[in-house]
């Protein structure tokens, strides 16, 4: 262990929480969405939460954290019934969870985001060098070598989600929730974060990993713990169930076939798109691809790789230079409206920042890119209406109530709405960054037949993911960019993580 590792662990190595849920009851309103769950867990043990969206996990650990309150039943830390005003009263006992949506204050610095409301002073005066000597320590343990003071909006995504880990590590916690931690990181980077679960556990630390990489969970934890529709289902030993009877019980029925038979593509058949020589200054240079009608096309890379910025810059959301032809006519995309017209549309990584506005309704967001066919010239409301039960029910959306806000959906049914609103203007081209990121093992299998689906109907579809096995069960040919460039294209045949991960790093 690192003499940076000691400093932030020492203060945890005699803290010990233990916690109780007895027959705990959450509703929203009229909506109950916990029911009566009852399970303990101890000090020192890696526990992982499985379940659907949508099952209650984040439910009941934000009342563990202190940021909802119960409706009935008991919370017992230590043996102590405890009802949280707020974080800081759970944060006070140790108890720190690190949010799946970034929490994070996008125009302060790394240092003012780890302290914010925790902010160390020298007399009545901020001590901002002491910040940012622990910021530096936190974000070092955590493998991001970078200066404390750099504003959150110059960040990448993976590198807000280590800021969130340095964050939770600097409240010194002896329980700590993680949700989704490794969605965004690279290989590297999630065996280091391994490597800290396994030191946190060693200094008697509570660890709640919330997962739906069931391989992740098999390897990091002791124990799983299923929650299905609200409810308690089942707590065994890791070492005893396989990850198929995980994700069986999270589902409540058998689950098979996880990815859809992959159909033939005709090889002779024209591109949909053809990018040429396509260059995005500092990030992806003289690209060239090509994608056909029915073809699911991945991308595969490190973090960093440029990836999501090559196709930023396709869309005209970054400068960018090179060729681009969409069926055989060159085109000019300066906007993603634009690429629209032309039949290109793009699903962005960041479902909440970019991709859904969810503070809006459903038939809001849903139409949001298609206004013109709902609009003549004035909106009509029960054409959107209709609209969205069509795509509720195309797409197995989950919601009690078309009028709701996207911001009520669990995340695979927010990616699910993100999914039917960049196809509604009818593309005939689509790019998914990360489609399944956040999504629990029953909403990926829906979104894998329904990429399946649009092939069939002869859209050309992009699959940009960091999931190696995703691009591996779904994709005809995987396309691998490493350090900006486009460094190889594998047919199907060709597909191991063995062969990927040696491109991407470039030991081939």
């Amino acid at each position: 262990m690192t003499s940076t590792a000691a400093a932030i662990a020492t203060p945890r190595q005699k803290a010990a929480v233990s916690v109780e849920f007895d027959h705990v009851v959450k509703a929203f309103g009229p909506v109950q969405v916990l029911h009566g769950v009852s399970f303990s867990l101890e000090p020192g043990r890696v526990y992982g939460l499985l379940g659907e969206n949508g099952a209650g996990k984040s439910t009941l650990m934000k009342i563990l954290a202190g940021y909802e309150p119960l409706t009935s039943g008991s919370l017992r830390v230590n043996g102590h019934a405890q009802q949280f005003a707020g974080s800081r009263d759970a944060e006070a006992l140790g108890i720190v969870l690190i949010h799946q949506e970034f929490n994070l204050a996008e125009d302060l610095g790394i240092a003012q985001n780890i302290f914010l409301g925790h902010e160390k002073k020298k007399g009545w005066l901020l001590d901002d060098a002491a910040m940012a000597r622990e910021a530096a320590a936190a974000l070092a343990e955590v493998g991001l070598h970078i200066d404390p003071a750099t504003k959150v909006r110059r960040l990448i995504v993976a590198e807000k989600q280590l800021v969130e880990i340095a964050k939770a590590l600097s409240r010194h916690a002896r329980l700590l929730i993680m949700d989704e931690p490794t969605a965004t990181l690279t290989p590297g980077e999630t065996e280091r974060l391994f490597k800290l679960i396994a030191q946190l556990r060693a200094d008697g630390v509570t660890v709640v990993y919330i997962s739906h990489k069931l391989d992740e969970v098999e390897r990091v934890t002791d124990e799983v713990i299923v929650m299905r529709d609200g409810r308690f289902v089942a707590r065994a030993r890791t070492a005893d169930v396989t990850r198929q009877q995980m994700a069986n019980l999270m589902v409540g029925r058998e689950l098979a076939d996880l990815y859809p038979p992959r159909d033939v593509v005709a090889l002779d058949a024209a591109p949909a798109m053809r990018v040429s020589h396509f260059t995005v200054p500092g990030w992806a240079e003289d690209a060239s691809f090509e994608v056909r009608p029915g073809e699911i096309l991945g991308f595969a890379g490190l973090v960093g790789a440029g990836r999501t910025e090559l196709f930023e810059g396709l869309l005209g959301l970054r400068s960018a230079s090179g060729r681009v032809e969409i069926h055989g006519q060159a085109v000019q995309l300066r906007n993603p409206r634009e690429a629209a017209k032309h039949g290109l549309t793009y699903l962005s990584e960041d479902r909440k920042g970019k991709g859904l506005h969810v503070n809006f309704g459903l038939r809001q967001n849903l139409t949001l890119m298609a206004l013109e066919r709902y609009a003549t010239p004035w909106l009509h409301p029960d054409a959107e209406r209709r609209a969205l039960a069509v795509a509720v029910k195309d797409y197995g959306i989950r919601t009690g109530d078309l009028d709701a806000r996207a911001s009520s959906l669990s995340g695979g049914n927010q990616q699910k709405l993100a999914l039917a609103k960049v196809l509604q203007p009818k593309p005939k081209i689509v790019v998914l960054d990360e489609p399944t990121r956040g999504v629990d093992v029953g909403a990926k299998r829906d979104i894998y037949f329904l990429i399946q689906r649009l092939a069939r109907e002869g859209l050309a579809v992009i699959v940009v993911s960091s999931e190696l096995m995703e691009l591996i069960g779904l994709c005809h040919r995987v396309a691998v960019m490493r350090a900006g460039r486009l460094v190889t294209t594998l047919d199907a045949e060709a597909l191991t993580e063995e062969e990927l991960i040696a491109h991407a790093t470039g030991t081939r």
